[in-house]
């Protein structure tokens, strides 16, 4: 479908207002004869530096103008609005570059991934979000099921607990990967397409500026880095607030990542992994691992194979999937994972990510006991050292 023409003038203005030259004011002064110190001078001055050319932008792509027409007339918007907020996407080869994959070759380490995130500013981040967001995590695991170290646990991996959100525009990262998604991988601009049309969506309801919204370059957004159409079927106003706020809300935060994992399948009371040796028999390891991190096995079938499993993953009454982690050059390590740890791979399709997750979380909820057995031992000095 053809867009507007109305849409199509808004776009017009907005290529002939970017593309027009800024005026430049020449000196009204007559020109002096420059002096022999003033050549030095100019010899000793840096050349100025190159400005590199501004990213291309969408307005004038007749696939997306066609994309902005069919959105406004799905999903009932603006067809103007959409228009002109489409229209100022640029196309960015920064996000072409990283949504790439690591070259051929790479190795994993478990034990690198995790000291990035298992660290003590993390973790005493961690722990203040968590003294921040007690009420909220504590109603969180009421309704939903889900454990406090958990929802620490996952938005201190994705964001750092709010400080590390993302320095791109929303708008350009959705539609370089929507329109320009780069070849050498599998292509997923499909994907992207509806994610970009989910994030009008949100942005209209929630009355923001698309043009200033950021986050990561596969258009994440906020605390629990949501994509869009996370935003719009899973976020949650937690606060009663009226809104959703990922973006500086620690407890709509807080509700959203628990209503995911629920809505993905999160049991209450399950654990994420057991502890577990596996087979030395490599033909029945091989076996063992081929489903990857997909529950497959009960406990019985891991003896079988020659897998030793803890006491609590002797018990274990579902299906488990044995998941190995590279440590580089060194020997591997393996956990047997649970439908919970399927579930925490829903929001980062990795095992490296829910381990990282899971480390994390725990190690929050040690500091946390241990800064509450401090202050039970010592309430005078817990008193005096409290902020006032």
């Amino acid at each position: 479908m053809p867009a507007p023409k109305s849409a199509l003038a808004s776009i017009a203005l907005i290529a002939l207002a970017l593309a027009a030259p800024p005026l430049v004011h020449a000196a009204e002064k007559p020109a002096r004869k420059a002096t022999a110190a003033q050549h030095a001078a100019a010899k000793k001055k840096p050349k100025a530096k190159a400005v590199a050319p501004a990213a291309p932008l969408y307005g004038e792509r007749e696939d997306l103008r066609r994309f902005a027409a069919e959105v406004a007339e799905r999903r009932g918007l603006d067809a103007d609005w959409v228009a002109v907020q489409l229209a100022q996407a640029r196309r960015l080869d920064s996000v072409q570059r990283l949504v790439m994959p690591p070259p051929a070759g790479t190795a994993k380490d478990w034990a690198a991934y995790r000291a990035r995130f298992v660290e003590p500013r993390r973790i005493a981040a961690g722990l203040a979000f968590w003294q921040d967001h007690e009420d909220a995590l504590a109603r969180a695991q009421a309704r939903w099921g889900v454990p406090p170290e958990i929802v620490v646990g996952i938005i201190g991996v994705e964001t750092f607990y709010g400080r590390i959100t993302g320095r791109f525009r929303i708008v350009d990262a959705l539609a370089t990967l929507a329109f320009d998604f780069p070849t050498g991988r599998s292509d997923r601009s499909p994907f992207f397409r509806r994610e970009l049309e989910e994030f009008l969506v949100w942005a209209e309801r929630e009355g923001r500026d698309p043009q200033a919204v950021r986050g990561s370059f596969a258009g994440a957004i906020g605390l629990p880095q949501f994509m869009p159409s996370n935003l719009n079927r899973l976020a949650v106003d937690f606060d009663g607030d009226g809104h959703v706020d990922l973006g500086g809300n620690g407890v709509d935060a807080v509700g959203s990542v628990a209503h995911f994992l629920s809505a993905h399948g999160w049991q209450p009371g399950m654990a994420t992994t057991h502890a577990v040796a596996p087979p030395v028999d490599t033909a029945a390891r091989a076996r063992l691992l081929a489903p990857d991190i997909e529950p497959s096995f009960t406990a019985a079938e891991f003896a079988a194979a020659g897998a030793e499993l803890d006491a609590a993953g002797r018990a274990h009454a579902s299906p488990m999937a044995l998941v190995e982690l590279q440590n580089g050059a060194a020997a591997p390590s393996y956990v047997a994972g649970t439908a919970n740890f399927r579930v925490l791979t829903r929001y980062n399709a990795s095992s490296y990510y829910a381990m990282a997750v899971i480390a994390l979380g725990d190690a929050v909820a040690q500091a946390r006991a241990a800064t509450r057995a401090a202050a039970a031992a010592d309430p005078a000095a817990s008193s005096a050292s409290a902020p006032r």
